[in-house]
């Protein structure tokens, strides 16, 4: 008599890349998943790289249908991998960012909440290795957890403290048929290279190099956990907004320095931010203080001691034109103008209250700052020279070379600090505010 199909049948994703590792697991997965009542799926990446790509596809597909037909429960999914890594982008790298993205896909598409990996010990030993000869941290050193959320999948490694002789007797025991990845000895890759020339000696001088190295991830993985947990709590008091307070950074021990830096970095900038950059900030930043440092897409600016990680396009675009370079415009309209050869745009916006009178915007002309130049901030207080007015207002260095906007001989706007008081509308005259975009 057939047993009755569960209400709610769990789901669980196994990565299956038809490897010997990958295979051992799927096995035993369904092995063990079968009489509980759960249903396994083996996800499968095709990345499009390899010459045998479809025949490994279609093998592990096979495969699936025979254990199935034997009473093991296992569906297959498989994903081709879009596009090719981008010219000079390394093939590992994209072949495991790309690689996790199909599997997260297919594993919600099966309703799988959990994929299982493969990796063993000694995958473990070699990431360690790797990392340490990257000059990786805590973090590297940790190499692969073995449980991780991401995507919106929880990530499982089970045999992370299994040795790799010990899965290699589990497929003997049931026979499992495996492919063999040519990658795997191509001295192109890194972790080939450590495979064929490195670990053999390593072994034999070190036979215990694999536990230990093994051990080395986990000491790490509790560093690095403590340090992220120091770090969280330095940032409660270091925070303004987005921006880094420095001079309560300062005050830190350097190596607290180091580790709130660390985790304020990886939140302002976009993944893959380079230590060297954290670096040099540890060297510049104690004594600094006003500066610019390029940080992939974005920039770090420091003024009046907060860090901030800004759009170039914000600022580090010359805001200056020759002094010479004036242009007669009529902004009387509301809208954006381009105001070339200034690298900005002007937006016109109508308002009830406040703003400059329409009609005085009809004949404008934009000047390059000079210097002398006065502005009356507030209709009460005097006209002062700009200079002091932005340092008063803590407008940034770079901030200031925008263009001036002049009026029949009046300076009437100023970037970063807004119209002049002397011009403000009269009530009931039609009435435009200024915005200046860099």
């Amino acid at each position: 008599m057939d047993r009755p199909e569960p209400a709610h049948r769990l789901h669980l994703g196994v990565a299956a890349s038809g490897g010997i590792d990958s295979t051992a697991l799927l096995h035993a997965s369904a092995r063990l998943a079968t009489p509980l009542g759960v249903q396994v799926h083996a996800l499968h990446v095709h990345h499009g790289l390899q010459a045998q790509a479809d025949a490994w596809l279609a093998g592990v597909a096979a495969q699936c249908r025979r254990w199935s037909a034997r009473g093991l429960a296992i569906e297959f999914h498989a994903q081709r991998l879009p596009g090719r890594p981008a010219r000079g982008e390394s093939v590992e790298a994209w072949a495991r960012r790309e690689r996790y993205r199909a599997l997260a896909t297919m594993a919600h598409e099966a309703g799988c909440d959990v994929v299982l990996l493969a990796h063993h010990r000694r995958d473990q030993a070699e990431t360690v290795l790797l990392q340490a000869l990257r000059g990786a941290g805590s973090a590297g050193l940790a190499a692969m957890p073995g449980r991780r959320e991401r995507d919106g999948v929880v990530w499982l490694r089970p045999w992370l403290e299994q040795s790799r002789e010990a899965i290699e007797a589990y497929a003997r025991r049931w026979r499992l048929r495996a492919v063999i990845d040519p990658s795997n000895a191509d001295p192109r890759f890194a972790r080939s290279r450590l495979r064929i020339q490195v670990w053999p000696a390593l072994h034999a001088a070190f036979p215990d190099a694999e536990v230990a190295l093994a051990a080395v991830a986990r000491q790490a993985a509790l560093a690095h956990a403590l340090e992220r947990e120091v770090a969280a709590q330095d940032l409660q008091g270091l925070i303004d907004g987005e921006a880094l307070r420095l001079t309560p950074w300062r005050a830190l021990t350097p190596a607290r320095r180091a580790g709130a830096l660390r985790a304020w970095l990886a939140h302002a900038l976009a993944p893959g931010w380079p230590l060297s950059l954290l670096q040099r900030l540890l060297r510049e930043l104690p004594e600094a203080r006003q500066a610019r440092w390029p940080a992939g897409a974005l920039e770090l600016r420091l003024h009046r001691g907060r860090l901030l990680a800004v759009p170039p396009l914000a600022t580090a675009r010359p805001t200056a034109a020759p002094p010479d370079a004036t242009r007669t415009l009529d902004l009387s309209h509301p809208g954006e103008h381009e105001l070339p050869p200034w690298p900005g745009r002007l937006r016109v916006e109508a308002v009830q209250q406040g703003g400059v009178p329409a009609a005085l915007l009809r004949a404008c002309q934009l000047r390059a700052r000079t210097g002398g130049e006065q502005f009356q901030r507030h209709p009460q207080g005097p006209p002062r020279r700009l200079k002091k007015q932005f340092q008063d207002l803590g407008v940034p260095a770079w901030e200031r070379a925008a263009p001036l906007l002049w009026a029949q001989d009046r300076l009437i706007f100023v970037p970063g600090l807004g119209l002049d008081a002397r011009v403000q509308a009269c009530p009931g005259a039609p009435r435009l505010q200024l915005q200046w975009i860099a």
